[in-house]
């Protein structure tokens, strides 16, 4: 019988981050350079030489993120070694961007897809203010270099949100838009304002949660689709018969839901209700975010096996009853600011459901970190426990937002 700790206890949280932490520290560093990207079940390095951006900006993410709440000299020095492969290795010299896939190879560094994605780009800002955040003074300029890539090479100043996709020379643009790359943008966004105090990051943020969350939102529904075409129109068929995309999913996505709501009440933290020093009106983000909570975790939970599901139609239907690891532990974050925020137990409630349930069925007590994908009964499909992507930045940043929030301190989730 899964014995179930106290999960509004901070010690409790954070000692969770710390063995999550354990399964990739120090065995993902890679003496030539970089993280590992890919590890089975017990912590094993089943491919050694290729490297996703998302994954090495996460590492940058969470090894900051380590220091700053544990002190660790050897999680400094794990952030400095993600930082300088991001910088020096993905940073693509000849044409500007970052590599989006790479084989890195006895000091030698191959492109395998030199694609210029947003969502690549917005973890890249991510990744410099958490490190600047950390102390990495050499960091701070290259915060709004990176945002001034975003703006230079994606925004779409009509749409007032940034476009996905362009070829490695930029030469060619992807006519497709999607919602994920500038969701991620704004948790980068506010990530950069605190890092700097720069009130256009602030704006920005603003901006991308206003225009998906509320003009894009009236298009779908009232909630957020996936997928638009160059107008920002929804695409409903975009990926039917790829549901399981790894970063374009078809269907409404329960965990962007909750994802939006905790990235919601972050924004009105710094911003304030009524605006604050933003000084636009933020009422509207909280009644958002309790909405798309509720029909995440009305329509997206699995009514017998429990956990919250990938994917739901535009019926509402659950259309894939995967759960993700990254979805249940979002939603627990999301769950745990909507609590602090309105004090109401339907939000506690559903908080210790998620980490009950999460507890019992996605976390290896064993070896660290949380299992990548269950079924619909809650089985593994793989021993691949984090391939490229993965490194756990959700679990781990669920928890500390969530101490965050526990300590009153919304606006600061992710900041020490």
């Amino acid at each position: 019988m899964t014995q179930h700790p106290d999960y509004r206890s901070r010690a409790v949280l954070l000692a969770h981050a710390q063995h999550s932490m354990s399964f990739y520290h120090p065995r993902c560093i890679d003496p030539s350079g970089g993280m590992y990207h890919f590890f089975k079940d017990d912590g094993s390095v089943y491919d050694a030489h290729q490297r996703h951006l998302v994954s090495s900006t996460r590492f940058v993410f969470t090894y900051a993120m380590a220091y700053r709440h544990f002190g660790e000299a050897s999680h400094l020095q794990g952030l400095k070694h993600a930082l300088q492969f991001l910088r020096e290795v993905h940073r693509d010299t000849e044409y500007g961007g970052y590599t989006w896939l790479l084989n890195w190879k006895d000091g030698q560094r191959e492109v395998l897809d030199g694609t210029q994605h947003a969502y690549g780009q917005a973890f890249v800002l991510l990744a410099y203010a958490h490190a600047a955040m950390a102390g990495l003074d050499e960091a701070r300029p290259w915060i709004a270099e990176a945002f001034e890539l975003l703006e230079r090479s994606f925004w779409d100043a009509e749409a007032g949100l940034y476009a996905d996709e362009a070829s490695r020379d930029w030469r060619q643009r992807a006519s497709y838009r999607g919602q994920n790359a500038n969701m991620h943008a704004c948790e980068a966004m506010l990530a950069a304002y605190r890092a700097t105090g720069e009130l256009r990051y602030l704006e920005r943020a603003y901006t991308l949660a206003h225009n998906i969350t509320q003009r894009q939102a009236q298009r779908c529904g009232g909630l957020i689709w996936e997928h638009y075409d160059l107008h920002w129109q929804p695409d409903w068929l975009f990926n039917v018969n790829d549901p399981a995309n790894l970063f374009r999913p078809w269907g409404y996505q329960p965990g962007h839901f909750t994802e939006w709501a905790k990235l919601l009440l972050q924004l009105e933290a710094l911003g304030g209700a009524h605006g604050g020093a933003l000084g636009r009106d933020l009422s509207w983000a909280l009644p958002t975010a309790e909405r798309l909570f509720k029909v995440a975790v009305e329509k997206g939970w699995h009514a017998e096996h429990g956990g919250l599901c990938y994917s739901i139609a535009p019926d509402l239907s659950i259309c894939d009853a995967d759960k993700y690891f990254w979805v249940q532990a979002e939603s627990a974050a999301a769950a745990a600011l909507l609590a602090e925020r309105t004090q109401h137990p339907f939000y506690w409630d559903w908080y210790q459901r998620l980490w009950a349930y999460s507890w019992t069925h996605f976390v290896d007590h064993e070896h660290g970190a949380w299992w990548r994908i269950l079924d619909a009964l809650n089985r593994k499909y793989s021993d691949e426990k984090s391939p490229a992507g993965k490194v756990d930045y959700h679990t781990m940043g669920a928890c500390y937002d969530i101490v965050a929030a526990l300590d009153g301190k919304a606006g600061e989730a992710g900041h020490a």
